[in-house]
């Protein structure tokens, strides 16, 4: 692996139905080989035809949820990015569907430096990484009691701590 670009060359397909999204997602991912697409059917068809090292979908205009389930059945990394779907809903979906990781399209400035952070440091659970590094952007959205008000999240919270200190992660 390349510790100075350890995304460079990796396979990766963009979806979102806004044109400027996908080309400032390209020029972040110049060092990668990027696909990308505007629709459902185009992403479909994309995942049905190619592997990939990483997905990044949109969750509205796309049917990201949908997306998400058979990039996760094709074992394909996915991760989540929204403007308009930032809920407390919208993240524990985004879990239960087998997402690695889900970032508001606010703070998508960051997403490579997430990606690379976590291709080089894949020790740790990448939902750590999130919550260590998203917690007050959650906090802002979703209140700051969010994860205590949802049996969910508590549990999935815990799970992601006993692993880790267990050293699954």
């Amino acid at each position: 692996m390349n510790r100075k670009e350890p995304l460079k060359g990796k396979k990766i397909l963009l979806v979102d139905d806004e044109p400027d999204v996908l080309e400032s997602l390209e020029d972040e991912f110049e060092m990668c080989i990027v696909h990308k697409a505007r629709t459902f059917d185009a992403a479909f068809q994309f995942l049905q035809d190619n592997k990939y090292d990483v997905v990044v979908l949109d969750i509205m205009g796309v049917n990201g949820f949908d997306l998400l389930k058979h990039a996760v059945a094709k074992g394909f990394p996915t991760v989540m990015v929204t403007a308009h779907a930032v809920t407390p809903e919208a993240l524990k979906k985004s879990i239960k569907l087998g997402a690695i990781s889900f970032i508001p399209k606010e703070d998508m400035v960051h997403l490579r430096e997430f990606l690379e952070e976590v291709t080089l440091n894949g020790e740790r659970s990448v939902w750590i990484k999130l919550f260590d590094r998203f917690g007050g952007y959650f906090n802002k959205w979703f209140g700051p009691d969010w994860k205590e008000k949802d049996e969910f999240f508590k549990e999935f919270e815990e799970s992601l701590k006993k692993s880790e200190e267990q050293g699954f992660i």
